[in-house]
């Protein structure tokens, strides 16, 4: 499968519990830290609802 490359661009401070625990859930713990993770329909949903927080790259 292909891979996403997530990094935390902006901090959690202020945002829901369920934001957090997407991040978390996604392996993000700290502002810029950078994550790859598989491309599944689990993970895109997770994207989706802190897309406002992270930057994504597709990885080949």
């Amino acid at each position: 499968m292909a891979k996403l490359k997530i990094t935390q661009v902006v901090s959690k401070n202020g945002e829901t519990k369920r934001q957090i625990a997407n991040l978390r859930c996604l392996g993000l713990r700290r502002m810029h830290q950078t994550v790859e993770v598989e491309k599944t329909p689990i993970t895109l949903g997770m994207l989706e609802k802190v897309h406002h927080l992270v930057k994504v790259e597709e990885i080949d």
